[in-house]
């Protein structure tokens, strides 16, 4: 099955499984969550749904400046990681960065967050460590 990624238009299912897959990492390091800040980044990010015959599996959601793509979140529903959507979602991300002519793809990660593999396998670099956090890119060509 290939997922497709297409607009989101259902703000509650986007914060919901991101509220959700992150809470075990929210906990373990001290951080709330901020609904305020969820509707703003709304409005201001691209969201995505990753979809699987018709029926919302995960969310990618992306931003831009003149230097960067950004993978603001990239959330897969427990049950369907590990199956590759993670992967077909970033590399989503490239092909919307290398049509917009933007050369450089980044991202943010907590250090315990085990989709730091992902990510490396994928040929992004920590650029640097701070507060627990990874700051990764990859360059596109």
């Amino acid at each position: 099955m290939k997922p497709i990624v297409q607009q989101a238009d259902n703000k509650g299912y986007v914060e919901n499984l991101t509220r959700e897959n992150m809470a075990v990492y929210y906990s373990k390091l001290g951080v709330l969550w901020d609904d305020a800040l969820f509707s703003r980044n709304w409005n201001e990010f691209e969201n995505y749904e990753i979809t699987l015959n018709g029926s919302a599996v995960g969310v990618l959601r992306l931003s831009r400046d003149d230097v960067a793509y950004y993978i603001r979140d990239l959330q897969i529903e427990p049950r369907w990681q590990r199956h590759g959507l993670g992967s077909e979602a970033i590399f989503y991300a490239i092909e919307v960065a290398r049509k917009a002519g933007v050369r450089l793809l980044r991202l943010r990660v907590f250090c315990i967050n085990p989709a730091v593999a992902l990510y490396d396998r994928i040929g992004f670099r920590v650029c640097k460590t701070e507060q627990g956090i990874h700051y990764m890119e990859r360059e596109i060509s």
